[in-house]
């Protein structure tokens, strides 16, 4: 029910029987017929931009065009109460009493889907996190994650099938380090040995004693006098433990992964070699010299020949190696192949949640799955820009005893997980963040989470005190409501909710949900406070009964917090 997309294709309609009866000619592309709101000081309910559209082809000013169209429109449309010119060449509309009786009725009348498109239903396959299976999840990880799963949820909203996935990168030299840090741990427990604080190779963090106390009591039967006896099952065994870390943190913050993908399963199962093949096939590889990274010293560096993608065909600034000087694969070729395994898997479309240090990454990424696919833009990648704590007006950095960062669980016990979820979604992922400890604690308008919350504990409120269950459907015997124009007001902002939602699913921009819940929250908080000055605003009268025409208006708003909620993955409480 997108008031935008129907009335788009109502004017379409009618233009196209004008042009049936030879008094229009149209546009080669009416795709660029736009229905968009007014501006909040002009007085209409829409606007569209089809006078300008027809304009050219018809030889006439969009002034001269609005007229005739105008006159089309009133005879056509019942629900047109005002419909005017503005330049340059828009005509508004304003609807009668009616249309919003009518658009209030079908909303509440199918509430659970509000908002819900239907089109062009994929398969997606959305891969966030994947952090290095080391420990506990940071707070750089938790704003990605979040963004993972926001995105997750509303493309399933929109009834697409979607599967999330988390990357394990369980292979390579951090492992081998981390392994190590934990077997000094064990050691450390058992034989009372100091753990090396001094190499920068391990990992220092309290939390791998809490690791390798794990390990020592369910594993009995293990000898831990010679680390290369048991490398590579200790490996297995501090890789589960950091996992079952991660996935507590994840579910901590409301999050499930569908799959966990192991990257040493694929270099053990050949998926590197098998989609190499494939690209020397498809003569996407050659061997061949790549000069030194831009920064690094060139003195140090030694040109030699090695087996390189050609990334450059695809707009990248050089090509990519897949080899190692000692010829074993890159981390770039482990990815590859995992990026073989997600095509084979027949996903319509594929989305990666990136680190804000990952973003130099994504031209190699996308190329490489353009090469193998042979589709564009078949891989969408999302950056997740860091994230600045602050406390008490100063960044806050120290973690208390995870290393020297804040970790997810920190966070949560901090501010709790409504509200990290919320904060992190405020503003766009491709900027960064200052997340102010205070202003997420505070009761006002500045904390956009207890704005929102109230608004919907305030509607609560209203139905508790009438008698009405704020989780049933209304039954309303009368189907034509008097609204007034400040309730209008509300229900414009109501009925923007499907475009903001189609808008934040097809630019995979989920910060406009929290933005877009503020200022419908905003819109309903104004005029709960005018009801303190002026009886006919308040919504509960004298003696205690609301009117359908109240109710309904309640309803509705609701309708959308608790929807755009769920999406958010953030509760929504019906007392504060």
């Amino acid at each position: 029910m997108n008031i935008f997309e129907e009335y788009k294709d109502k004017i379409i309609s009618i233009i196209k029987k004008a042009e049936k009866d030879k008094m229009l000619i149209l546009s080669d592309n009416l795709n660029s017929v736009n229905v968009d709101s007014t501006p909040p000081k002009i007085d209409f309910d829409i606007s569209t931009n089809v006078s300008m559209v027809l304009a050219k082809p018809n030889n006439k000013s969009p002034n001269d065009l609005a007229i005739i169209l105008i006159d089309m429109f009133k005879k056509e449309d019942k629900n047109i109460e005002e419909i005017s010119f503005a330049k340059p060449g828009f005509i508004n509309i304003k609807f009668n009493k009616d249309y919003w009786s009518n658009f209030t009725n079908k909303l509440i009348g199918s509430p659970n889907n509000y908002g819900s498109s239907n089109k062009n239903q994929k398969k997606y396959l959305v891969e966030f996190v994947s952090a290095n299976p080391t420990g506990p999840l940071h707070v750089g990880h938790c704003r990605g994650a979040i963004l993972g799963d926001v995105i997750s949820n509303l493309l399933k909203f929109n009834q697409n099938t979607v599967e999330r996935e988390y990357y394990v990168n369980d292979y390579g030299n951090q492992i081998s380090h981390f392994n190590h840090s934990v077997y000094l741990r064990v050691r450390e427990k058992l034989y009372d040995e100091k753990f090396p604080l001094d190499n920068p190779d391990l990992y220092p963090g309290d939390y791998l004693k809490d690791i390798a106390n794990n390990i020592i009591k369910n594993n009995k039967n293990i000898n831990f006098e010679n680390f290369n006896d048991i490398e590579e099952h200790l490996k297995k065994l501090s890789i589960n433990e950091s996992l079952n870390l991660i996935k507590k943190n994840l579910n901590d913050l409301g999050i499930k992964h569908d799959n966990f993908i192991s990257e040493t399963n694929l270099v053990n199962d050949n998926e590197v070699e098998k989609v190499i093949e494939k690209l020397k096939k498809s003569k996407h590889v050659y061997k061949g010299k790549i000069k030194a990274p831009e920064g690094e010293d060139q003195s140090n560096w030694t040109e030699r020949e090695q087996l390189l993608f050609r990334s450059t065909d695809f707009g990248d600034d050089k090509d990519r190696a897949l080899q190692k000087s000692d010829l074993s694969w890159t981390y770039f070729a482990s990815d590859v192949a995992y990026h073989n395994t997600k095509l084979n898997r027949k996903f319509d479309k594929l989305i990666n949640i990136l680190g804000a240090d990952h973003a130099g990454y994504i031209k190699r990424i996308t190329s490489v799955v353009e090469a193998i696919s042979g589709e564009k833009n078949k891989l969408s990648c999302k950056v997740s820009q860091l994230v600045k704590l602050i406390k008490d007006g100063k960044p806050f950095k120290m973690s208390k005893r995870k290393g020297d960062y804040i970790t997810v669980e920190d966070l949560i016990e901090e501010v709790g997980k409504d509200a990290t979820r919320f904060i992190m979604l405020s503003r766009s992922n491709d900027v960064e963040l200052d997340f102010d400890f205070s202003k997420v604690k505070e009761k006002s308008k500045d904390n956009p989470l207890y704005y929102v919350q109230y608004c919907y504990a305030r509607i609560c409120s209203v139905f508790r005190n009438t008698n009405y269950n704020i989780n049933d459907n209304l039954k309303i015997k009368n189907q034509t409501y008097n609204y007034t124009e400040d309730e209008i007001k509300i229900l414009k902002k109501v009925s923007e909710w499907p475009r903001c939602l189609d808008t934040a699913s097809n630019k995979l921009e989920p910060h406009r949900i929290p933005v877009y819940l503020y200022e419908l929250s905003s819109e309903f908080h104004s005029y709960w406070n005018k009801g303190k000055d002026d009886v006919s605003k308040r919504f509960i009268d004298k003696n205690n009964n609301i009117s359908d025409d109240k109710l309904v208006l309640l309803k509705t708003v609701s309708i959308v917090i608790k929807i755009g909620m769920q999406i958010l993955g953030v509760n929504t409480p019906e007392k504060m």
